[in-house]
């Protein structure tokens, strides 16, 4: 008898473990499947975004204008401060030294 009622709590177990077993099991490759393709969703426009920006950087090397160096590029600079000027001569002059650090 008490084999039997052993027998029984072990099939009524698997009863209850083998259906929970398959959800989790189908869960877990469900969650991991649909993270796997978001995966490939973004190596996929990875590999769109290389493509366009090479063919941006060919368009604009063969439509574009000819790129100026740096050492060419010379923008004005804005007039000196009058206020500012003034005011570290004054510095100067309290001092006694030349008080600017450049």
């Amino acid at each position: 008898m008490r084999t039997l009622w052993t027998l029984a709590k072990v099939i009524i177990g698997l009863a209850i473990a083998i259906p929970l077993g398959i959800a989790a099991l189908a869960l877990t490759l469900g969650i991991l499947g649909g993270l796997l393709g978001l995966a490939v969703l973004a190596l996929k426009l990875a590999c769109v975004g290389f493509i366009a920006y090479g063919v941006f950087r060919v368009a604009r090397a063969l439509f574009g204008r000819p790129s100026t160096p740096q050492a060419q590029v010379r923008r004005e600079l804005r007039p000196a401060d009058p206020y500012f000027d003034a005011a570290m001569r004054e510095l100067d002059m309290e001092m006694g030294v030349n008080s600017r650090r450049v």
